[in-house]
């Protein structure tokens, strides 16, 4: 027998009970594992990261993978601050997450999501392909460089489940002249499109010319391999039709909108606005009337049609609610059989979709979380899925281009934003640092309590001392929490924890008082040994007549008048000098929390 030792790596490895297990067992083991998990997992040995990485087990552990909602808000200057591109996640139990998704930088544009790969527009010559589980990213370059007028929402980022390819659209805006700076107009006539791993974009000239304006207002979704968005048909019911592209044969279609329905005449109703939506993997229309006096507020009735059969455009009314909110996110605004809108108070609440036919009760709404100081109807929402989707056979194609070196979080534009961080991150040690200084103070009033009971000779007076320094200690509770980085929460997560540093700050200072109020109290005790017999009986009168607060002055008081100074005992000579000392430094530390 070959002994341990000896043994090569190659032995090892093929002796591994997992390695010898059947692929079929093996593959129910490690679909069970979340995608961080895996990714550790592949500096284990070549065998696991060949298993993880093979296409058949990515695709296996996607079609189990858990279903997020991920809220996107793009940067934006809100009362004279810039604030970066953010995104939170919604987890399967509707808890909102903590950390910053680590691909997004803070000038990027979400644009799509498609089997853990996000779509990232950059205001640089490039957009950004990149998977927020594993971290990796892909920087292509832009088909048109240096285009004004050019939005995120032009570009989408889809899937053939047949090809399975990958591919970025672009809708390519009619050009005036031959502008050294080519501007993107209010009308399309060309898609262009990229397939990733090829060499250069393609050109696809649409059937007609189509308008721009209500691509960016009322969105794109991906379903099935293909490609939706609305457009102006003035002799279409509703006026409106919807556009189809086959990612797999690159051509178009049209589709009738279902048949149009009387709108409401009354004063308060104004023009009817249409978005179109994906929900649970199928093609929704929404729409609602817009209130006449502010053309942002929803009135009347939400309809939600949806797309039951393409071949025969074959619409039913899914949904029919009254009552409904302001803004609704795209292209998902549906997760888990439950509504995601935004309110005017700067929030994000959630409802469930009860049945057909509804009215949207807000006392009944859950609040998700505060979006504040995002602006209303900016956000996006997606669902998403963590992926072990491998970029790098995608990296030698000719149009992938290497990031520049001081960009995101580097680059100056951002550098007011990182020293506001760090100087959060310096208040959040200084108040763990007073609060482990209020922690040793504590065990220095143990001390002075102990000098006390060693210097009182009658057993009543000793329960007395000893009740009323523990009841004071007690009012003190002093919770020491450890210091946290703030770089990696997302801004939800930041407001909470400087609104915890600022509560915690409070909190400190009102201790100091306290503590103050403390040491005076046990130094006036311990100043008057040979009066405790008198103080006790003060005490107990004070007491009787149920005023504790009135008896412990009262006592003290007339110790000060008539009893004098005695400092015989060692124990309450130091306990004196320690006192002392402390607050000098209590002093000091008023001076370090005052930040």
């Amino acid at each position: 027998m070959v002994p341990e030792e000896t043994k090569s790596k190659k032995q090892k490895n093929e002796d591994c009970i997992i390695n010898c297990l059947p692929r079929d067992l093996m593959e129910r083991l490690f679909l069970k594992l979340p995608v961080s998990t895996l990714v550790t997992c592949f500096i284990v040995c070549k065998h696991w990261y060949h298993f993880i990485r093979d296409p058949q087990f990515v695709t296996s552990h996607l079609q189990h993978a858990p279903r997020y909602a991920l809220l996107f808000f793009p940067q934006e200057l809100a009362s004279g601050k810039l604030y970066p591109s953010d995104a939170i996640l919604i987890d399967e139990a509707w808890s909102p997450s903590t950390y910053a998704v680590p691909v997004i930088g803070p000038d990027d544009f979400l644009f799509g999501s498609c089997n853990g790969l996000l779509g990232l527009y950059t205001k640089t010559s490039t957009i950004k392909i990149a998977n927020l589980a594993t971290g990796e990213c892909l920087h292509l370059e832009k088909p048109v460089k240096n285009m004004r007028g050019d939005h995120f929402s032009f570009y989408n980022f889809g899937f053939h489940p047949v090809t399975e390819e990958y591919k970025i659209t672009h809708f390519l805006g009619d050009c005036t002249d031959t502008e050294a700076h080519p501007r993107n107009k209010h009308r399309f006539s060309v898609i262009q499109v990229y397939t990733l791993g090829d060499e250069k974009w393609r050109d696809v000239p649409t059937p007609e010319i189509l308008s721009l304006d209500i691509v960016r207002n009322s969105g794109v979704v991906n379903v099935d391999g293909k490609m939706f968005w609305l457009t102006e048909h003035m002799t279409a019911s509703w006026q409106h039709a919807v556009i189809s592209f086959d990612l797999k044969e690159e051509c178009f279609s049209m589709i009738q909108l279902p048949e149009e329905r009387e709108d409401y005449a009354y004063i308060q109703y104004g023009p009817r606005e249409f978005w179109i939506r994906d929900i649970d993997d199928k093609i929704c229309i929404v729409t609602a009337q817009c209130a006449s006096f502010d053309g942002r507020f929803l009135v009347g009735e939400l309809q939600i049609w949806t797309l039951d059969n393409i071949l025969e455009q074959r619409w039913s009314k899914k949904y029919s609610i009254q009552n409904p909110p302001n803004y609704i996110p795209g292209p998902h605004f549906v997760h888990k059989d439950r509504l995601m809108a935004q309110l005017t108070d700067c929030s994000v609440w959630s409802y469930e979709l009860l049945c057909e036919n509804f009215e949207i009760n807000k006392s009944k709404m859950t609040k998700l979380l505060d979006f504040n100081p995002h602006k209303l109807r900016h956000m996006q929402s997606y669902i998403y899925m963590k992926s072990l989707v491998n970029l790098d056979a995608y990296k030698k194609a000719g149009i992938v281009r290497t990031p520049k070196q001081r960009a995101g979080w580097e680059s100056k534009k951002w550098e007011a934003w990182e020293d506001e961080l760090r100087k959060v991150e310096v208040m959040g040690s200084r108040v763990h640092k007073f609060e482990h200084d209020l922690e040793c103070r504590k065990k220095l009033v143990n001390y002075m309590s102990f000098c006390s009971r060693r210097d009182t000779t009658q057993h009543n007076v000793y329960v007395w001392k000893s009740n009323r320094c523990c009841s004071i200690r007690e009012t003190i509770q002093i919770n020491v929490l450890q210091p946290r980085s703030l770089r990696r929460f997302n801004f939800l997560e930041q407001k909470r924890e400087k609104e915890n540093l600022m509560a915690r700050s409070s909190r400190m200072m009102e201790m100091m008082k306290a503590m103050k109020q403390l040491h005076d109290k046990i130094h006036s005790l311990l100043r008057s040994p040979l009066s405790d017999q008198r103080s006790f009986m003060n005490y107990q009168e004070g007491l009787q007549s149920g005023s504790d607060g009135e008896a412990l002055r009262a006592g003290v008081a007339r110790l000060r008048q008539e009893a004098p100074i005695h400092n015989e005992s060692r124990g309450v000579t130091d306990t004196i000098r320690i006192e002392a000392a402390s607050r000098e430094d209590q002093a000091d530390d008023e001076d370090d929390i005052n930040i």
